[in-house]
């Protein structure tokens, strides 16, 4: 009774609300009772003094969780409704039932203790603003909270102990099922699994996601798909998702992975959560059982594809990849830099743009001077990389190579024993752990759980002595059948003369490149053009050879054109590097390489002829007469560039270009200061008049004082600024009569 005195006509004049929700549609389907005891909350509220018409059932979040607020809307909508003053009490089974997280229910609380709405559950009815009862359903919402999470812990480290043994029974892609005994098998369909091993064909051929998606749409071949919990099969055109998902899921080499993708979350720009989900790397997946069922594919292959996937990654601007592309640097992604450790990027010149060269990737730009390290000629290391290759393939080395390959079986075999043993001395000391645990009694607990953990312990360094007997297992050396070792003693010729055949494409003889050399290390001395190179080849051994580079400038094969070099050479006298590279760009010209020129360019080649350099210091001399440029006229002559362009063209005075397209010098001496004025000569008239008087057009006079026929000044101040020009004397008319 004691209860109902906290209901007031207040509380009675306004709304009943019953919030009903069930975690899982499972739950709504399966727990029919705890729904209907909920849905009995409306007579309690009838029972309690409300009215039908004043009765709502919030029913909207069937099936959802009450972890989060922000997906259920009939929560949303009851809180909006309180904190409006329209509610009078709200009802629910328990307070897990309205929510799961204290930031919740506690902002329910507030909401309800400032617009005075009451709470009841099967308990009782709650004031949360008397303090005894905001503390009873406080409690209460941290229960809630908590056995949230310990249902979570339970189930999550149920189905952690369950994954561990590779028993847990995940979603399969396309090709695996689960038969009777939950064994998980390649599909019994032929189409399927043909499709399958097609694309991992392929890969291991063409070594490229992309070259199969080319591939298989060329053939018009299609790829079986699966939606997640479905077991309808549909075909579909190949696209690179679907190829790289088959490429990279570990369930087609065999293997039980769990936890290999890690969800993260933050905040986003608008205050909302945001979840993402990461990949994470092979020695940070939770569990890894290789060889849990029958694959498409080896784990080593797997491995393989992997990190042939990421060579063929296009790296950002300053790193190298190593997917095999159509240029002709045959040593693309293998050549490293000795001075700075990175990989080499590849640059093409040439006016075809067929020339190789290999460029460290620190300098950020081909051929600038900004970078410290190197730029090589590809055709040069190509050459001498390929020659020792098939030098490697010749008949006494391979003889060698065989004996080599014999004894690295010997080793290995002595190498592996070790392992052997090693796991041997691992099971033996498990089970004899084991064993101790058994022998013990249950109910002696203190000694049961030494025993238990030691025996964990002993299980623990069984898996790493397995897995590392498998690791050095796989890196078991090839052996060779009789057959093979008399073909390798015509190997080197056969391949010599495939890897020159024109109908070999380059894509093929990097191919072949790669099967054999793992990483090609150079460094070039530049004075002498001699680069020290260690080719490393697969499977460790090192090769050192000493290449001649031609040297860039005067000693490469390539020169710039002697009229280049002279046009440069004039150029240099009066202009900076800079506006020699504009120069020489407007007039279509280019390096020997077929490189358009930079001020970089320039100055190299400018110290490789031994052009100096104009030097800006120098002031102009005009005393004795001397070329300066149009802006240095401009002021010692007190004119405007147009006028100076317009003397240019009418010949009033003469200029000089270094090359065509240059910008105009003039020679700045006595003569051409006399024909300077501040003022008009008595007698001397402008241009108009002076063409009125001798019955000319203009055009004719300035041709007769192009001509020296008439003298003429220019006058550059006073209102009278132009052209003045002396009239010759007056002629006798002969024919006038006397």
């Amino acid at each position: 009774m004691a209860e109902l005195t906290k209901l007031t006509p207040s509380h009675l004049r306004r709304e009943a609300w019953v919030y009903v929700r069930q975690s899982t549609m499972t739950q709504v389907r399966e727990h029919t009772e705890s729904l209907a005891r909920q849905y009995e909350l409306a007579e309690r509220a009838k029972a309690l003094g409300w009215k039908p018409d004043q009765l709502r059932i919030v029913d909207e979040d069937l099936g959802r969780s009450g972890a989060e607020a922000s997906a259920r809307k009939g929560f949303q909508s009851l809180v909006a409704a309180v904190g409006l003053g329209q509610i009078g009490i709200v009802l629910g089974i328990e307070v897990s039932r309205l929510a799961r997280r204290n930031a919740d229910w506690y902002h329910l609380l507030d909401l309800c203790s400032l617009t005075d709405t009451l709470i009841a559950d099967a308990d009782g009815i709650y004031h949360p603003s008397d303090y005894n009862d905001r503390l009873v359903l406080g409690l209460k919402g941290t229960m809630s909270e908590a056995e949230l999470h310990l249902l979570r812990s339970r189930l999550d480290a149920g189905l952690r102990h369950k994954a561990a043994r590779g028993e847990l029974r995940q979603g399969l892609p396309v090709g695996l099922d689960y038969d009777q005994d939950d064994r998980v098998v390649k599909s019994g369909d032929e189409a399927v699994a043909e499709a399958i091993a097609v694309v991992f064909a392929r890969f291991d051929e063409l070594g490229s996601a992309r070259q199969v998606l080319l591939s298989l749409r060329s053939d018009g071949l299609r790829l079986p798909r699966r939606t997640a919990g479905s077991h309808h099969i549909r075909w579909a055109d190949a696209t690179y998702p679907a190829i790289h998902d088959f490429l990279t899921n570990p369930a087609y080499a065999g293997a039980f992975v769990f936890g290999r993708r890690r969800t993260q979350k933050h905040l986003g720009e608008h205050g909302e959560v945001v979840s993402q989900v990461h990949d994470l790397p092979i020695e940070e997946w939770e569990v890894c059982i290789p060889g849990h069922h029958a694959g498409y594919i080896s784990w080593e292959t797997y491995l393989a594809n992997r990190q042939r996937l990421r060579a063929n990654w296009r790296a950002p601007s300053g790193e190298v990849t190593g997917a095999l592309r159509e240029g002709r640097a045959l040593l693309q992604g293998l050549v490293r830099c000795a001075r700075c450790g990175r990989k080499m990027m590849v640059g093409y010149s040439g006016h075809s743009g067929s020339v190789p060269r290999y460029v460290c990737a620190q300098r950020m730009r081909l051929y600038g001077s900004g970078g410290a390290c190197q730029s090589i000629s590809g055709r040069a290391l190509d050459a001498a990389v390929v020659g020792e290759v098939f030098t490697m393939l010749e008949p006494a080395s391979l003889a060698a190579t065989t004996t080599a390959l014999g004894e690295a079986e010997a080793n290995h075999a002595r190498r592996l024993r070790a392992f052997e043993l090693a796991v041997e001395r691992a099971r033996y000391e498990a089970e004899r752990a084991r064993r101790q645990f058994d022998v013990v009694e249950p109910e002696n607990r203190l000694v049961a759980r030494g025993l238990e953990n030691e025996w964990e312990r002993r299980l623990v360094v069984l898996r790493e002595a397995e897995a590392d007997l498998a690791v050095q297992s796989a890196r078991r050396p090839a052996t060779l059948t009789a057959d093979e070792r008399t073909w390798l003693q015509r190997a080197g010729a056969d391949l010599r003369a495939v890897f020159d055949a024109e109908t070999t494409t380059v894509r093929e003889r990097k191919q072949l490149l790669r099967a054999m050399v793992s990483e090609v290390v150079v460094h070039v001395e530049a004075e002498s053009g001699l680069g020290d190179c260690k080719i490393i080849w697969e499977g460790g051994a090192v090769t050192a050879l000493v290449v001649r580079f031609r040297r860039r400038g005067r000693d490469s094969a390539l020169r710039t054109e002697a009229e280049t070099i002279e046009v440069i050479r004039r150029l240099a006298e009066h202009y900076d590097d800079a506006t020699i590279a504009r120069l020489l760009a407007r007039q279509g010209k280019t390096t020997a390489t077929g490189l358009g020129f930079t001020k970089e360019r320039v100055a190299s080649l400018r110290q490789s002829y031994g052009v100096t350099a104009r030097s800006s210091s120098v002031a102009a001399d005009t005393s004795a007469g001397t070329t300066v440029s149009l802006a240095e006229a401009e002021a010692l002559l007190g004119t405007s560039r147009a006028t100076l362009y317009r003397w240019l063209q009418t010949g009033f005075i003469a200029g000089e270009q270094a090359t065509p397209g240059a910008p105009w010098r003039i020679r700045i001496d006595q003569a051409l200061r006399d024909k300077i004025s501040s003022q008009v000569p008595a007698g001397w008239v402008g241009l108009a008049e002076a063409a009125d008087v001798l019955g000319v057009s203009r055009q004719t006079v300035l041709d007769r004082i192009r001509r020296a026929e008439l003298n003429a000044v220019h006058v550059n101040r006073g209102r009278r600024r132009g052209l003045a020009i002396e009239l010759p004397e007056a002629q006798p008319d002969l024919f006038r009569p006397c």
